[in-house]
């Protein structure tokens, strides 16, 4: 997220108005609903997440303990048992 200056953008009355409430500090606008983004929309991360998942139920599938997962995905035990049970629903 950039900022952009207020006086490069609001008028000179609306900005006064805001300068009653808020003077010399920042103030974060929401994005309308309409607008809103879902998690990892913007970034490729959901997709490398769904596919380190899959890789992690094919390999647990081909054998591999949770122990190692964990290690080798740096995450814990508790998640790479999560991974396991909710791919095993999809399938």
């Amino acid at each position: 997220m950039s900022y952009i200056k207020a006086t490069d953008i609001l008028p000179q009355r609306l900005l006064e108005v805001i300068q009653t409430y808020l003077d010399g500090e920042y103030l974060y606008i929401p994005r309308k609903e309409s607008n809103k983004k879902n998690w990892g929309e913007s970034t490729k991360i959901r997709e490398e997440i769904i596919l380190r998942n899959a890789n992690i139920y094919k390999e647990y599938k081909s054998d591999a303990c949770i122990k190692l997962l964990a290690l080798k995905y740096y995450l814990s035990e508790k998640s790479i048992q999560r991974i396991i049970l909710e791919m095993k629903k999809k399938c």
